[in-house]
């Protein structure tokens, strides 16, 4: 980063003079990730999921899932927050939302991408949602959901670029709308299945919605802080004040988190309930307890939290260190979310000998390169909309 730094001269209230050699080799490795990505993915169409995928008719999803779910939690936590400011008014706010609004368009972008390779033929989702609708079905109204939610954030963003701000917001609160209906359906997917007693309940939507503004709030200080450092801005007062606000409610969003999480760990051990029992000991002490005392308890609440009281949501420096920690921590609460809840046998409590005690799954090469491809378009699509719409300029830098 620091060499980035160097290599840009800022001009006063305006931007650089011309583009780093640095900041365009990240944005051709990041192409080039996205091209490996897209290899890998047309590479298991053509072998077959089964040959390229981790996955197995006992634990039939993996990483990719659990990608998909981090992006499209992450868009939806960028529409929530930027939505505060640019729908509702919230002054504080309202310096993030033209960024906001983008990279929630990218990463909902990055999480088609990786469901589309997840989904061994695709283009039937689009054709047959239309054709033969199933309104029953909650994957339908997931990718219907989706869909209106990408329409109105793209023509959101195209109206804020033209500066009819009117207009914009309401298509912003049509977004907003699709956007936590999509969400909530999407928590309503892993609740709604009665069979796996790991997800069952009301709980999901809830937990979806909070810790999608948690990952937005992450999300909106790790790209302004990366955006105006590899260009050599200087951010003005009011930006750094509405980051630090940011800061607040993610802090806020992520003590909310922790009620969640430990009240789902006392209810998964209380009582010893089938299946829901063990999949909760495998995370408190068994194969997945690093990915979630290390991953999803220390670097996704307790050290960002710490660190954002600790200078009071107002060094950013140490706000970007803790949205880095946070991002880490989210994708391995996404990651064990969606394993952890399919490692426990449908016959675990009848003593069967064939079955093992619970489920292994390792991701494939291909899952983990069409993962990484994802990550790059993100950053590849993140870095030329900073040089294409000039920083989404709402102030002067």
């Amino acid at each position: 980063m620091n060499n980035i730094i160097a290599s840009v001269m800022p001009q006063e209230g305006g931007l650089a003079a011309s583009p780093s050699r640095s900041y365009n080799a990240i944005i051709t490795v990041g192409g080039l990730l996205a091209a490996v990505g897209l290899a890998a993915g047309l590479h298991a169409m053509l072998i077959g999921h089964e040959h390229a995928y981790g996955v197995t008719r006992e634990v039939p999803w993996g990483l990719l899932i659990a990608a998909y779910v981090f992006f499209v939690v992450t868009s939806t936590g960028l529409c929530l927050v930027s939505a505060i400011g640019h729908v509702f008014g919230v002054e504080a706010f309202k310096p993030i939302a033209k960024r906001s609004v983008f990279l929630a368009i990218i990463t909902i972008i990055a999480g088609f991408f990786v469901i589309a390779f997840e989904i061994e033929n695709p283009w039937r989702m689009p054709i047959y949602n239309m054709l033969s609708p199933n309104p029953t079905s909650n994957i339908w109204w997931m990718g219907t959901l989706y869909g209106a939610y990408l329409f109105f954030m793209v023509v959101e963003f195209a109206l804020l670029q033209l500066e009819k701000h009117k207009v914009a917001g309401i298509f912003g609160l049509l977004g907003l709308v699709a956007g936590i209906a999509a969400h909530s359906n999407l928590g309503a997917v892993f609740g709604l299945l009665g069979g796996r007693e790991f997800w069952h309940g009301p709980y999901m939507p809830i937990y979806f919605i909070t810790s999608a503004m948690m990952s937005g709030c992450a999300a909106v200080i790790f790209f302004h802080w990366v955006g105006y450092k590899a260009n050599g801005w200087k951010m003005s007062e009011k930006l750094e004040a509405s980051l630090c606000s940011t800061a607040k409610l993610g802090a806020t969003l992520i003590a909310v988190i922790m009620f969640f999480t430990t009240w789902k760990m006392i209810s998964g051990i209380s009582g010893q309930p089938p299946g829901k029992y063990e999949a909760m000991m495998s995370l408190i002490n068994g194969p997945y307890a690093v990915n979630f005392w290390v991953g999803e308890v220390m670097l996704g609440m307790v050290v960002p939290f710490i660190l954002i009281l600790s200078a009071r949501a107002k060094n950013l420096p140490v706000l970007f260190s803790a949205s880095v920690s946070g991002i880490i921590g989210i994708f391995f609460m996404r990651y064990d979310l969606v394993v952890v809840g399919q490692i426990v046998p449908h016959f675990h409590g009848m003593g069967i000998n064939e079955l093992p005690h619970l489920f292994t799954y390792t991701p494939s090469l291909h899952e983990i390169m069409i993962t990484v491809g994802a990550v790059g378009l993100t950053v590849m699509g993140f870095l030329m909309g900073e040089r294409l719409f000039r920083g989404h300029l709402s102030e002067d830098h």
